[in-house]
């Protein structure tokens, strides 16, 4: 005899076999629908049940996921993120959550930032004119009425660039390093119509850091730069301002030549902060300061300073252009 089947889509084909599986004997010849009423296909909840039965899949993915969430509330509750009914977070919150914490911490300013950047290329630069300006108590003294500096490292191996007027004459010229190291320095390259002068030290400090380059492509009036250097002997020091303008031009007072395509900035500069780096927010470098502005005799800055731009003083270091 042919299986019944489990489940029957249709109540019509279920009658008509039941119907046929029917005994015909007198005994038994009350049919199931005359003993128990007509019959009836499966309930519902009969169907999911069996369904279920044949597809276990999707239950378990369903328990699956009903896990994580609660695995997930359950983590949110114990790091003190989520409670039930607790309200959504605004952007109000989040403001309120960053001021508490600044007030608390006080992060450190742009400017404090850049100066921390830089300051490990930055170097004094003396240039020794004579036999007697070494090794004398007053070293520093006669090198500002002579020749004093500042430089910058623009490659780990010791490369420095200044300005040209710094180093001009001198005999010897020395540095110092960030962290005090000394070395004697030699002059391997210069660019007189920019005034940089390419300097390679002898020796060099362990931790030696080279400064990061930056094109002055995208640099505008109003941008936040930092000057960092030596004025009158004292530092390293630093000075806050804005980019003044771009390609100037700034003929000495001696008259004797005019530099062009200059960087303009109003951040303090005096005598010794010459060949030192500007730099930008970021901590980059985009220029060397070669020059200050002042009318009267007095070489004292007024608000007008200039600088290099990068690009020309990589060109002078042998360094591909950006």
């Amino acid at each position: 005899m042919k299986k019944a089947s489990l489940y029957s889509r249709s109540p019509a084909r279920e009658a008509q076999r039941q119907t046929a599986a029917a005994p015909t004997s007198a005994a038994d010849s009350t049919s199931p629908e005359t003993r128990n009423g007509p019959a009836t296909a499966l309930t519902l909840p009969s169907r999911w049940r069996l369904w279920l039965r044949r597809h276990p899949g999707p239950l378990w993915a369903l328990a699956g996921a009903a896990f994580s969430v609660l695995l997930m509330v359950a983590l949110l509750w114990s790091m003190g993120m989520w409670h039930p009914g607790q309200r959504n977070v605004t952007q109000g919150d989040i403001d309120a959550a960053v001021r508490e914490s600044l007030e608390k911490e006080p992060l450190p300013s742009a400017a404090a930032a850049a100066y921390q950047t830089i300051l490990p290329s930055v170097v004094r630069v003396i240039g020794l004119m004579d036999d007697q300006d070494e090794g004398k108590d007053n070293e520093e003294q006669r090198a500002m009425e002579r020749s004093l500096g500042t430089g910058v490292v623009i490659i780990e191996n010791g490369t420095i660039l200044t300005n040209l007027h710094v180093v001009a004459g001198a005999k010897k010229v020395r540095v110092r390093f960030a962290n005090g190291h000394e070395s004697e320095a030699i002059l391997i390259s210069a660019q007189p119509e920019n005034d940089l002068a390419v300097l390679k030290a002898l020796s060099l400090p362990d931790d030696l850091e080279a400064a990061t380059m930056r094109s002055t492509a995208d640099l505008m009036p109003g941008d936040h730069v930092i000057a960092v250097g030596h004025p009158f002997g004292i530092g390293p020091s630093v000075s806050y301002g804005v980019v003044s303008g771009l390609k100037r031009e700034f003929r000495s007072p001696e008259g004797e030549k005019t530099l062009t395509n200059l960087i303009q900035f109003d951040a303090a500069a005096n005598p010794g902060n010459s060949g030192g780096p500007l730099v930008t927010m970021d901590g980059q470098l985009v220029g060397i300061v070669t020059a200050i502005l002042n009318p009267s005799e007095q070489r004292t800055f007024i608000g007008i300073g200039f600088a290099v731009p990068i690009e020309n003083a990589a060109a002078a270091a042998g360094m591909p252009p950006f």
